[in-house]
């Protein structure tokens, strides 16, 4: 049987890419798990990165270091900045990155071509989700030809693959898949805001979204809350 060429996947310690790297090794692709640590306000999640990259049997795991909070405008990278809690809304909210799906895939584009793979995975997904631009099906038809144009690789006719198997999943779907392949998603990381005690904190949008999908897929949630997350 031909092995396959390796599969590079965004792995950042969260439920959707768990799962989204998981298919890439179903899949039958060696794996190698990217996950950034861009000077975030909690590295809780790079700890579950670094749970769920041994868990799923990746061949090598990097924690590429980048700050972005020398930018900020971010809830994420700014401390100033709270992080919402009440509800998912119908804009894009402040726990938005500026261009970190873009960042993030241009790194894995560079670590996917030195090491001669052309598929990348990542997590993203567009329905159950806080509506950030780069989660969005045309942002990854996007990218994908920008990586055929910006490589050496693309323009010598081996262009690259970008998957978001997850594109089109409820979190209730992506909980059923997680189930499927096995996981213990209880490694995973959600939460954008910790509780105390390494808890999620319950009332964010991604730890309301992450409960809401245990809930509908009729799966037991393993996610130690500070809160009982309430609906988004």
């Amino acid at each position: 049987m031909t092995r396959l060429t390796p599969a590079v996947a965004l792995v950042s310690g969260g439920l959707d890419s768990m799962v989204s790297a998981a298919l890439a090794r179903e899949a039958g692709h060696p794996l190698l798990a990217l996950s950034i640590d861009y000077n975030q306000r909690h590295h809780i999640e790079l700890a579950a990165a670094r749970r769920v990259a041994h868990a799923l049997g990746a061949e090598r795991h990097v924690v590429l270091p980048i700050d972005l909070s020398a930018f900020g405008g971010s809830a994420l990278t700014d401390a100033t900045i709270a992080v919402p809690k009440d509800g998912v809304g119908a804009t894009i909210p402040v726990t938005y990155v500026p261009a970190r799906n873009t960042i993030f895939l241009s790194l894995a584009l560079g670590w996917a071509e030195a090491a001669g793979a052309r598929d990348l995975y990542l997590g993203v997904n567009a329905l159950d989700y806080s509506g950030y631009p780069d989660c969005r099906p045309e942002f990854i038809a996007g990218f994908e030809a920008l990586a055929e144009l910006a490589t050496k690789a693309g323009v010598e006719g081996e262009p690259f693959r970008l998957r978001a198997p997850l594109q089109h999943m409820t979190k209730a779907d992506i909980v059923r898949e997680g189930a499927r392949l096995g996981l213990d998603m209880g490694i995973s990381w959600s939460c954008y805001d910790p509780a105390s005690g390494a808890m999620h904190c319950g009332l964010c949008d991604s730890c309301r979204l992450r409960h809401k999908g245990f809930q509908e897929a009729g799966v037991p949630d393993p996610t130690v809350y500070a809160v009982t997350p309430p609906a988004p």
